[in-house]
Order: C-alpha cells, then structure tokens, then sequence
C-alpha cells in the first residue's frame, strides 16, 4: 500500500473569497457573518477588512495635507530568512507568512520599507482592524495631551471621571490606569458568558445583548466595576482600562476621541486615509480595540514612534513621552505575560519586549502588531485573522519572526541581495 508523503510545509489558510464569505448577490446565508460569528473563523477573514459593512463608525480625518511617501529600499531575499519555531523547526519568513493568517505585513528598516506583502485579497487602499493595537494609539495620544499640560498622571482619575465614584477606580491615578495598574476589576475572558469582557463586547455592539435584556453602552459597564484590590499594584491587563483613559481624555481635551486622535496625531502623519473606530450606541468609540487603518498608514503612525514622536522633524509626540513607553518596571512584570516577554514590562498602554533592549510593541489579539526597535531603526507591522483570540505558538513565532528580520537587516554586511551569508550564519 503506498501512502501518500506528508507535505512538506502545512496548507496556507484559505481566503475569505476561496471559503465563500460574502460571495454571490446575495450570499448564502451560512457565508454571512453574523452578531455573534463575525469576529471567529471562517468569518473574521472578511470581517476585520469590512468593519464599516458591520458596526457604526465615526472617522478620525486625516485632514487635507499631503501624504508622507514611504521610501522603499530593495532588499532580495527578506522572504528567506529563517527562525526556529516554538515547536523547533526551521521556517523562513515566506512559509510563515503564508501559513500565519497574514493579511498584511510590512517591514521598515532605516526609514525604508524593505518588505511589504498583502494576502487574503488585501489590499493597500483596505482598513484593517487593530483589535489592541488601538490601546497603544489611545496611549500616545495621552502623551500628547500630558504634553500639552491637560492632564497630570498623578492626579486622582476622580479629578476628571467624578462619575467613577462609586467604582473600583475611585482612589486610583490617571497613571495608574494608564499602566494597568489600577485595583479595579475586569475578567478579560474572551467570548465567555458573563464575563467583563463579554458585557463591554454587547455594550460596544460587538456581541448581542442576552435576550430580553437591554444592551448598557461602554461607559455603563465601566461605573459598575468594583476594586478587588489596591491600586498600584502589579501590571494586570485589563482592555477596559483604555476605555477609562479614553473618557479621561475626552474630559481634558473637550472633543471626542476621534476628534482629538484627528487633530493631534493623524492629521500630522501624512495619513493615506481616514482611520475610523466602532462606536457603541452612545456614539463612544471603543477605544480599547475598535480602530481600524491601512497597513501603510499604521506604518506611518510606528514610524513615528520610531523617530521619538517626531514626523518630518515635526514634534508630534513629545520624545520623553516616546521614551516612557518604551521603558517600564520589570518587577510589576510576571506571569503570564512573563512567557512571551520574559524580560518585558508594561508602560502607557505599550508592551516592552525586552526592556534591557528598549524595543516596544503594540500588539492585539487574532495577530495585530506594530513591533520597534530604536536600537537598529527597524519596525515591523502585520495584520492576521488568527483562528482564535489568543494563540501562544502564534505569538511566539511572530516575535521570533520579526526579530529574526531585525537581526538579519542590521547585520554587519546588511544591504541590498546580502542575505545568503547571514543565513548561512544562523
């Protein structure tokens, strides 16, 4: 009996298009995602590229100034770079493309795109959802605001919310919350009935509310959260935890969230296209992962980041802000995050990687990154559609992934078709 050879390489996820989703005039009713499906597979392949076709939404302009160009730097052989994976074996960059849900995936090194690859039908022109990369965006526009003079970390986070009185968050500080760090509750179980974050998924509208029961908007759920333990205690992450910083922000800043993420960041990135985030019934956008992008312009705004907050030599975000964020306290810093970061922290709504390092990330669930490193001027974006909220392998192989690409760029014989001896390296 022969038996067919196992393939060398597992099969590449199928595209939304090649399953069917959305397809035909109308499409068949089991290919339509629906309230409670549409964020899970197969669906979430079409769904996080077509947010607007699911939610209400309010834009973040990128006003009417001209777009930053991305310089590009040819740099053959990228895709072949290898790294060991979580379960041991050695993939290059192109299998774990293909075989990681990838939707989009850019590199930036010295200020120069040097990889940039779309799948999933994808496009450059098509938003993406951040799902928690939107934290790391709600955390700089503080940093602007904190630079401006409205906001004081120190203070009592009552001093701009007195609503939270009777919450888990009275007593905390704005920095507190910023850092995770606050004493009030929040279940961070994912499609889980009951849980705190299921209740803010049907407060935003991501999730029907339970029948017979009338959905509460985001800043509802937020006031009945109680405190389980001391404030400024060890990093627990908690999403809500932006939303609480988002509201803080509109009371200082006197406009809404999109509004003031327009006027005071991504008008001043060169924008290709309005960003824009969900919004529940209160017309509040979810701030803890409802922003949605283009590859090109999330690139932009990490590039930004990348060069101390500054765009063109423009002050933007102001470079201690940039520099807090990617320095945090590695002793508030344990498990579980431990397992992904072991020497990693926590700061103003950023991840460290490795604070020894100084490389810092935005990263969100189903496979949403923006990864940087100052140390070598090297950024990597990638937009997925994982087949589950968390996936640790997944994770782990997207770090070693990226970092590998990082080392390999800033290599002493780096540049243009220099890649084989660094492989032969590793």
């Amino acid at each position: 009996m022969n038996v067919p050879a196992a393939p060398a390489h597992p099969p590449s996820p199928l595209s939304a298009r090649e399953q069917g989703i959305m397809e035909g005039f109308p499409p068949p009713p089991d290919k339509v995602p629906g309230p409670s499906n549409w964020d899970m597979p197969p669906f979430n392949r079409w769904s996080f590229q077509n947010m607007r076709s699911l939610f209400p939404t309010v834009d973040v302009r990128r006003g009417d100034g001209p777009v930053r160009p991305l310089a590009a730097s040819s740099q053959e052989g990228l895709g072949g770079v290898t790294f060991q994976t979580l379960a041991g074996a050695e993939c290059t960059v192109d299998d774990w493309l293909d075989q990681s849900y990838t939707d989009g995936f850019l590199v930036m090194s010295r200020g120069k795109v040097v990889l940039e690859r779309y799948l999933n039908d994808m496009h450059g022109h098509t938003p993406h959802l951040s799902q928690s990369v939107a934290k790391s965006i709600v955390g700089t526009l503080a940093g602007v605001l904190h630079g401006e003079g409205a906001l004081d970390l120190h203070a009592p986070i009552l001093d701009l919310l007195p609503e939270l009185g009777e919450s888990g968050y009275a007593g905390a500080t704005l920095g507190q919350v910023l850092d995770m760090r606050s004493g009030a509750r929040f279940t961070e179980d994912y499609n889980t009935p009951g849980s705190d974050m299921t209740r803010i998924d049907i407060a935003s509208g991501w999730r029907p509310p339970l029948p017979g029961e009338p959905a509460p908007t985001i800043r509802d759920v937020i006031q009945t959260l109680p405190g389980v333990r001391p404030h400024g205690e060890a990093f627990s992450y908690r999403s809500i935890e932006t939303d609480v910083v988002a509201w803080a922000l509109e009371r200082a800043g006197g406009a809404s969230l999109a509004q003031l993420l327009s006027s005071r960041i991504w008008q001043h990135l060169g924008a290709e296209r309005d960003g824009f985030f969900t919004v529940d019934k209160a017309g509040t956008a979810l701030a803890d992962g409802g922003f949605n992008a283009t590859l090109r312009d999330y690139a932009r705004f990490g590039l930004m980041m990348l060069q101390g907050g500054a765009v063109e030599g423009r002050q933007v975000v102001p470079e201690a802000w940039v520099r807090a964020s990617a320095r945090g306290d590695t002793a508030a810093f344990g498990e579980p995050y431990t397992a992904t970061s072991p020497h990693g922290a926590y700061s103003r709504q950023w991840w460290i990687h490795d604070a020894r390092r100084g490389d810092f990330m935005a990263r969100g669930v189903f496979g949403q990154l923006i990864y940087l490193d100052p140390q070598t001027e090297f950024m990597a974006v990638k937009l997925s559609t994982w087949p589950d909220f968390l996936i640790h392998s997944y994770t782990i192989d997207m770090l070693s992934a990226v970092t590998a690409l990082r080392d390999a760029l800033s290599a002493p014989d780096a540049g243009p078709r220099k890649f084989a001896s660094f492989l032969r390296r590793r």
